[in-house]
C-alpha cells in the first residue's frame, strides 16, 4: 500500500452548536482518513487565526474560504508527501501559510488537516492512533469533567466558566468515568429537586446551567451531587475549576460574585476556595497578559494546587517558555487547534514535561464527533483530559473512545488516579 498522499479535500460541516466548521480528508492510492477542526468560545487573544467567511451564510461565520484554501492550495502542496511523516506534513502548511498566527490558510484549516494527516498515518501503518504518535503509550487519563456550566458556556450570572468534577480516586479509568456519570445524574437530581427543571438545561460542554450568581452555591451543590451519589469528596471525587478570568476582567478589575476587585483580593478569593473545598486544580485564574499575578499565586499556592495555563498559554512554545520563565503556573493546558498542527502542539507538550508542567488535553467548546484528543492524550501520557460533562454525544465520543483504548491495552493499561495530584496537593 502506498503511503503517498495523492489528495486532501475538504468540507464544510457543523460543530456542537451548529456553527460550521472544516473536515478535511487526506487520501492516498489505498486508503483514506478524516479529521474535523473544533472551535472554541472563549477564545485566547494569541491563538492561531480561525478563517471566516465573513458574508451573509451562516451570519458570517460560514468556512467556504478555509475549505478553499485546502482543496487548491494545501493539497497541491502536500501531494506526493509520505503520510507516515507527520511533521514534515505540519511543516510544509505552516511554511505554505507563512503567518505568525496562520491567517493566510486559516488555523481551522491546517488543523483539520493536521489531524487527517496523523489518522492516515496511522492507517498506513496499521496501527491506532494513539499508537502511531508514540509507541508503547499505555497510561489512559484522569478525566476533569465539566457538570455546571458558567461563563461564555451558559448564559448565567455564574461567572466562572466551568466548575469540574475529577474522579481521581477510581482504580482504572472506566471506574473515573463511571463515578463522574453518577455524580452527573445525581447532580441533576438535586438540581431539579431544589431549582425546578429549569435548572437542569445543559451549556456547551454538556453540564447543567443553573440560576447560578455565586461560585460557593456551584460548589456546593456539587458537593451535594457528590454525596447523593455515595462518594466522599476529596476522597474519590476532587474539585477543579476553568475561571476563563479573561472574560470577567477589565482594566485589572475582576467581576466576580457580585464584586469587583483586583489581582490580590482575587487570589486571597481563590486561597480560600482552595482551603474550603477539594480543589486540585484552577485553570486560567487571571486573565490572559497578567503573567506576574499567575506567578505570584504559583508561589502561593503552586505547590499544592494545579495551576493551568490556557488562554495565557495557548498551547503555543514562545508563551510557555515566558511562564517557565517567570515561573507562572505549574500545567499547561494543550488544545491542537489553538497553535494550528499537531506536531506543535506535541512540541508543547514536551517542553512543558521538560520543565516540570503538567499537560492536561482540551477539547473545545464548539466540539465535534472527531476523537482524535482521546488519542492524543494516551499518546503523550499526560494523565489527564478535559472533555466536558458526559452528556452530549461530541463529549461521551471521546469518553467511548477512551473505553475501547483501554480495552484495547487490557492488562498493560496504567490509571494514575489521585499519583496525577500528589505533587500539587504537597
Amino acid at each position: 500500500m502506498s503511503s503517498k498522499i495523492i489528495e486532501v479535500r475538504a468540507r464544510e460541516v457543523l460543530d456542537s452548536r451548529g456553527n460550521p466548521t472544516v473536515e478535511a480528508e487526506v487520501r492516498t492510492s489505498g486508503l483514506k482518513a478524516s479529521a474535523i477542526a473544533p472551535s472554541g468560545a472563549s477564545t485566547g487573544t494569541h491563538e492561531v487565526f480561525e478563517l471566516r467567511d465573513g458574508d451573509v451564510r451562516f451570519g458570517g461565520k460560514g468556512v467556504l474560504k478555509a475549505v478553499s484554501n485546502v482543496n487548491k492550495r494545501i493539497s497541491p502542496k502536500l501531494k506526493g508527501m509520505d503520510v507516515e511523516d507527520l511533521h514534515a506534513i505540519d511543516e510544509a502548511m505552516i511554511k505554505l501559510d507563512g503567518t505568525p498566527n496562520k491567517s493566510a490558510l486559516g488555523g481551522n484549516a491546517i488543523v483539520a488537516v493536521s489531524l487527517a494527516a496523523a489518522r492516515a498515518g496511522a492507517s498506513s501503518r496499521g496501527m491506532e492512533l494513539f499508537e502511531h504518535l508514540k509507541s508503547g503509550s499505555k497510561i489512559l487519563p484522569v478525566p476533569m469533567m465539566n457538570i455546571i456550566n458558567g461563563g461564555r458556556h451558559a448564559g448565567t450570572n455564574l461567572k466562572i466558566q466551568e466548575f469540574m468534577i475529577v474522579p481521581a480516586g477510581a482504580k482504572t479509568f472506566g471506574d473515573a468515568l463511571r463515578i463522574g456519570a453518577e455524580v452527573y445524574q445525581n447532580l441533576r437530581s438535586v438540581l431539579k429537586e431544589k431549582y425546578g427543571p429549569a435548572a437542569i438545561n445543559i451549556g456547551d460542554e454538556g453540564g447543567f446551567a443553573p440560576p447560578f450568581d455565586d461560585t460557593r452555591e456551584a460548589l456546593d451543590t456539587i458537593i451535594k451531587g457528590i454525596e447523593k451519589a455515595g462518594y466522599t469528596p476529596g476522597k474519590e471525587v476532587f474539585l477543579a475549576l476553568d475561571c476563563a478570568a479573561s472574560e470577567f476582567c477589565k482594566n485589572q478589575v475582576y467581576e466576580i460574585d457580585k464584586r469587583r476587585i483586583g489581582p490580590m483580593d482575587l487570589l486571597d478569593l481563590y486561597s480560600v476556595l482552595v482551603r474550603d473545598y477539594p480543589l486540585v486544580s484552577i485553570e486560567d485564574p487571571v486573565e490572559e497578559e497578567a503573567f506576574d499575578t499567575m506567578a505570584l499565586m504559583t508561589l502561593r499556592m503552586g505547590k499544592k494546587l494545579q495551576i493551568v495555563g490556557d488562554d495565557i498559554f495557548v498551547t503555543n512554545v514562545e508563551r510557555i517558555k515566558l511562564a517557565i520563565q517567570m515561573k507562572a503556573g505549574n500545567a499547561t493546558l494543550l488544545k491542537v487547534n489553538q497553535i494550528g498542527t499537531v506536531s506543535e502542539a506535541f512540541e508543547a507538550a514536551e517542553l512543558s514535561f521538560k520543565n516540570d508542567y503538567a499537560v492536561v488535553v482540551s477539547h473545545r467548546s464548539g466540539e465535534t464527533e472527531d476523537t482524535s484528543i482521546a488519542d492524543i492524550a494516551v499518546a503523550l501520557e499526560c494523565g489527564q483530559i478535559k472533555t466536558g460533562a458526559p452528556a452530549r454525544g461530541e463529549r461521551t465520543a471521546k469518553y467511548n473512545r477512551l473505553l475501547r483504548i483501554e480495552e484495547m491495552l487490557g492488562s498493560k493499561a496504567k490509571f494514575p488516579g489521585t499519583s496525577m495530584y500528589k505533587r500539587i496537593k504537597g
